[in-house]
C-alpha cells in the first residue's frame, strides 16, 4: 500500500489542474485548524480545491509540498485495512528531510470514504507541520459530533453548485454596476439559460438530452453511493421511491404519515422510524432539504407539516415524472436554493389569519427578510392574495419591507408604514448578500 500511496503522491504532481472558473466562496485557512469544504457530489468541491492548490503554487510553494488524495480513487480501497498513519508514512518516505522543517499542504478529496479520519486528521494537525483541506458530501462534516472527534480543529465551509452569479462569471458575462438597457437584456437571457440548465458546473452548455442524462446520473449517485451504501440500507427500492415522490412535489407540504402510508401503498414497509432517518440522509447529502414553519415553539414547528425542496431546480426537472412539478414551484425551489447559500435559517410561515408566506429568512446580520414567490402576478386575484399574506406577515413580525419574486414582473407597492418589491428573479439572484 505504501508503494501505492507514493506513486498516486507523486502522479498528482505531474496533473495539468483543471481550475474552472474562481468561485465565490471565500475559504480562509485558519492556523491550527482543518479547512472543511462540504456540498452535494459534483458541485465543484474538487476543482475548488484545485484553485486552492493553483494559489499556494502562484505564491511560490514548491509543488512536492503538496499532498492530494481523492478517497474515491479505487487504488485507495485497502487504506482501511493499513490504517490512514500510512499515508503521512509514503509522503515522508518520498520527502523525509521535509518532515517537521517545511509546511506540508494537504488535501483529502471525499474523506469522508475513509473510516476513521477524524482522528487521523487530528492527529496529523497536532503532530505534523501542515496545513489540511478536506472536502466531503456529508453534512455530518458540520455536526457537533464530528467538532468533538476533532477536539475543536476544524472550521466547515458549504460549497453549492453554481449561483447565478457564478453562472454569469462562466459565461464571461458582466453583470456588476449599473445596467444598460443592452447589458440587462444578456443577463435576462442568460438567466434563461440559467433556468433551463441550473448551477451544476459538468452541465453548463451541454444540449438538453445530455444534461439530462448527466442529472439523471447524479441522483443515483447520492442515492446510491450517499445513501443506500453509507448507512446500508437493505431495502433500496424504498428509498429510491421516496426520492422520486420527494422530487415530484418539490416545493410542497409533506409529513411523515403521509410519506409513510404512501410507500406501504407501494407495498414497501419501511416504519415511520425509517422514512424520518431516510429524509434526514437526503438532508445529510445536500440533496433535499426540509423547510419548518416558523413558530416560537420548536415542539410545533416541528410537528406542523413540512416543505421539501432540492439542491438544483434543474435537477427537478430531469428527473421528476412531471406530472406534479410545475414552473411555479420550481420557481420556489429556486428562490430557496439562493437562499440557501445566503443562510441556513429559513422557515416558511403561516399569519394569524391563515395566510402562508413562502420564505422566512435570517440572514448573517440577523435581519429577517420575508419573500414570497409568485411566477406572475397578473391576475388579479393571484396579486391580491400574495399582497395580503405578505402585508400581514410583515405586521405581525415588525418589518417594514416584503419582497415578491416573479418570473418577469417589476414593481414597488407601498403599504401602510412599508413597501412591498416586486422583483424578477434574475435580479432578486443578483441582488442578495454574498454566501
Amino acid at each position: 500500500m505504501i508503494e501505492t500511496l507514493k506513486s498516486i503522491i507523486l502522479d498528482f504532481q505531474e496533473v495539468e489542474l483543471e481550475t474552472g472558473v474562481p468561485r465565490h466562496l471565500k475559504i480562509r485557512a485558519v492556523p491550527g485548524k482543518a479547512t472543511v469544504c462540504i456540498g452535494v457530489r459534483r458541485s465543484g468541491k474538487s476543482t475548488y480545491l484545485f484553485q486552492v492548490i493553483k494559489r499556494l503554487l502562484d505564491n511560490g510553494v514548491p509543488r512536492e509540498n503538496i499532498l492530494y488524495l481523492n478517497f474515491f480513487d479505487d487504488r485507495l480501497h485497502n487504506l482501511r485495512q493499513v490504517g490512514l498513519g500510512s499515508i503521512t508514512e509514503a509522503y515522508y518516505s518520498l520527502y523525509p528531510e521535509k518532515k517537521n522543517t517545511e509546511t506540508i499542504y494537504c488535501f483529502f478529496d471525499e474523506i469522508q470514504a475513509a473510516p476513521g479520519w477524524e482522528p487521523f486528521v487530528e492527529r496529523l494537525m497536532r503532530t505534523e507541520k501542515c496545513e489540511v483541506y478536506i472536502t466531503g458530501s456529508s453534512a455530518r462534516m458540520l455536526s457537533k459530533e464530528i467538532a468533538t472527534q476533532m477536539r475543536g480543529r476544524a472550521l466547515s465551509w458549504e460549497l453549492f453548485p453554481f449561483s447565478f452569479r457564478e453562472f454569469l462569471d462562466y459565461k464571461q458575462i458582466d453583470w456588476v454596476g449599473p445596467m444598460s438597457t443592452k447589458k440587462r437584456l444578456i443577463v435576462q437571457k442568460a438567466f434563461e439559460e440559467y433556468w433551463e440548465t441550473g448551477g451544476f458546473p459538468e452541465v453548463v452548455g451541454l444540449d438538453r438530452h445530455l444534461r439530462i442524462k448527466i442529472h439523471q446520473e447524479y441522483f443515483h449517485a447520492v442515492l446510491f453511493r450517499d445513501l443506500v451504501e453509507r448507512h446500508d440500507i437493505p431495502h433500496p427500492r424504498a428509498v429510491m421511491d421516496l426520492a422520486h415522490r420527494l422530487i415530484d412535489n418539490t416545493g410542497s407540504l409533506y409529513s411523515i404519515n403521509s410519506l409513510t402510508g404512501y410507500l406501504k401503498s407501494l407495498g414497501h414497509k419501511a416504519p415511520k422510524s425509517a422514512v424520518s432517518e431516510y429524509l434526514e440522509w437526503f438532508e445529510d447529502a445536500y440533496f433535499l432539504f426540509t423547510v419548518r414553519i416558523f413558530d416560537a415553539s420548536l415542539a410545533r414547528s416541528k410537528t406542523n407539516p413540512k416543505k421539501i425542496y432540492c439542491i438544483d431546480h434543474a435537477l427537478v426537472t430531469s428527473v421528476a415524472s412531471g406530472i406534479l412539478v410545475n414552473t411555479g414551484h420550481l420557481l420556489e425551489n429556486l428562490v430557496f436554493t439562493a437562499l440557501r447559500r445566503v443562510t441556513p435559517d429559513i422557515w416558511y410561515c403561516k399569519t394569524k389569519g391563515g395566510l402562508e408566506v413562502d420564505f422566512l429568512a435570517q440572514l448573517h446580520d440577523r435581519s429577517p427578510m420575508l419573500v414570497q414567490v409568485c411566477e406572475s402576478m397578473a391576475e388579479p386575484q393571484t396579486r391580491k392574495r400574495e399582497l395580503a399574506a405578505l402585508t400581514e406577515a410583515m405586521a405581525e413580525y415588525g418589518l417594514k419591507s416584503g419582497t415578491v419574486v416573479t418570473r418577469n414582473e417589476e414593481d414597488q407597492i407601498k403599504i401602510g408604514a412599508g413597501k412591498i418589491e416586486v422583483v424578477p428573479a434574475w435580479r432578486f439572484l443578483l441582488t442578495l448578500p454574498k454566501s
